[in-house]
């Protein structure tokens, strides 16, 4: 069974981890390293995807906002908010969504939420009811992915009110502790980790950022 290498990296301000998932994309696509999985937190930022249009926004917001190459439309991210990058290997697109969606799922019931995916490609991520939990957005580059998901888990939803969260004027964002759930990221991170790499049939290794940062000062 082959590897998939979790790292778990604090919190990190969000054009840093760019940064670094680009320098370990080229590493994975040059067949250097395994597959990855960065598990994260950002300071409250908003960021863009390709699909973003500026309305999405409002005037007077006071939130730093990043334009991002991945798919989707705008989200927030923020202390409390589980952020996963997987830089890895993207035989088929829809697939390798359907699959992150699938172990998403698969955590947050495992955590006592009534998660669930919904049809139609503007629902992309996870929902509960009519409620979303999870966002997804990724970017492949010679079938390499990076970008990844967010699942709210204790973080302020506040931001999300006042913006077209996910290009949905409508969208209720929701989040483990607004469910009822105190479970917080620390523990979360674990579950999410352990089904996302048995949802790819991976085996997971988890390996510090020291090791993640040998790995990439090796090529440079």
């Amino acid at each position: 069974m082959q590897e998939l290498w979790t790292c778990h990296l604090g919190t990190v301000e969000y054009r840093e981890a760019v940064a670094l998932q680009e320098r370990l994309r080229e590493r994975v696509q040059a067949g250097e390293l395994p597959d990855l999985l960065l598990l994260l937190e950002h300071p409250p930022v908003y960021t863009t995807g390709r699909r973003s249009e500026p309305g999405e926004l409002p005037t007077d917001h006071a939130i730093e906002v990043v334009e991002t190459d991945r798919g989707g439309k705008l989200t927030y991210h923020g202390p409390g908010q589980l952020v996963g990058y997987p830089i890895m290997h993207v035989p088929n697109v829809r697939a390798f969504v359907e699959t992150m969606e699938a172990a998403l799922v698969t955590a947050l019931r495992e955590s006592g939420v009534d998660a669930q995916v919904r049809d139609g490609g503007e629902y992309t991520g996870v929902w509960v009811q009519d409620r979303k939990i999870a966002s997804i957005g990724i970017h492949v580059a010679r079938r390499v992915s990076m970008h990844g998901f967010a699942v709210n888990v204790s973080n302020d939803l506040t931001p999300f009110t006042g913006v077209i969260a996910c290009g949905l004027p409508d969208v209720r964002m929701t989040s483990l502790q607004a469910e009822g759930v105190a479970e917080g990221v620390a523990c979360f991170r674990k579950r999410a980790a352990y089904a996302f790499a048995r949802a790819f049939d991976l085996r997971q290794r988890i390996v510090t950022p020291q090791r993640l940062e040998a790995s990439t000062c090796v090529s440079a």
